[in-house]
């Protein structure tokens, strides 16, 4: 980001286009609160407005990823009323589709525990690394709730199939269970974790940056799209788009001369 700005809810560091956005309300293992519901907002609104970024690792600050919403803000919720219910639920949509909307990579480096709306954040990211002892939940039923505003995201990374007895039960289950869901990408053992994720960064920094950002709005349009038609047109044109880039030509050159390509940054 082009200036750093200090959020109270968050660390968000950012070293040459590698943005960190930590979660840090460590005491209540980073529970949602209105407050870093929208400051994670900002942050990733933030993110996206700077061409230079080329990659975001989100993680959390302690044992805990998430625990899902704030136990005091769950007992002031029972007080609103149905038209306050549905503002605060747009507010914690509105977060989950910034995140999920990063134009550029979103690398979820998760451990102990991701619950409720914690899995839903973990849900919007590209690449999910979980410690290998990491519980997940779809908790909301467990308190008479359900899993609406997460459940866009979530399926949008599997189905109704894998994930639907999961939130129907509100059963705990294991990252290994999360992986053949497709919500969990790779498990490492949690001493591991730091070495695992930096190997990560650096193979997705080896990635053409244009290159990478079009193909995740690609796969945002691929989904969309219900016409074999539509999606040709798409994809033919974005091909040969790119391959006559200076990013595509030069990501050409180095492989057939056998070196690594200079990649060019905003």
């Amino acid at each position: 980001m082009t200036k750093q700005k200090v959020y109270q809810w968050l660390k968000v560091t950012n070293q040459n286009g590698v943005v960190e956005v930590k979660l840090n309300r460590p005491a209540v293992r980073n529970a949602f609160s209105p407050a870093m519901i929208a400051e994670l907002a900002n942050a990733f609104a933030e993110i996206a407005a700077d061409p230079s970024n080329r990659l975001v690792v989100l993680s959390g600050e302690g044992p805990v990823f998430c625990a899902g919403a704030d136990l005091t803000w769950m007992k002031e919720s029972i007080q609103y009323d149905e038209t306050k219910n549905q503002t605060e639920a747009r507010d914690l949509f509105a977060m989950f589709a910034n995140a999920a909307a990063c134009p550029v990579p979103v690398i979820a480096c998760i451990q102990g525990a991701a619950f409720g709306g914690g899995l839903g954040l973990v849900a919007c990211a590209d690449f999910v690394l979980a410690a290998e002892k990491t519980k997940l939940c779809f908790s909301e039923v467990k308190l008479g709730i359900v899993p609406a505003v997460i459940s866009g995201f979530v399926l949008a990374k599997s189905s109704p199939g894998l994930v639907g007895p999961w939130m129907i039960s509100g059963q705990v289950f294991s990252c290994a269970d999360g992986l053949r869901m497709g919500l969990v990408h790779q498990l490492v053992a949690e001493d591991l974790l730091t070495e695992a994720l930096e190997e990560l960064t650096r193979d997705f920094l080896r990635a053409g940056p244009e290159a990478t950002r079009k193909t995740k709005a690609l796969l945002r349009q691929m989904n969309a799209i219900d016409s074999l038609q539509a999606s040709e047109d798409l994809c033919t044109k974005l091909i040969a788009e790119v391959r006559v880039s200076a990013e595509g030509q030069e990501g050409l050159k180095a492989f057939l001369e056998k070196r690594e390509p200079q990649w060019r940054t905003t």
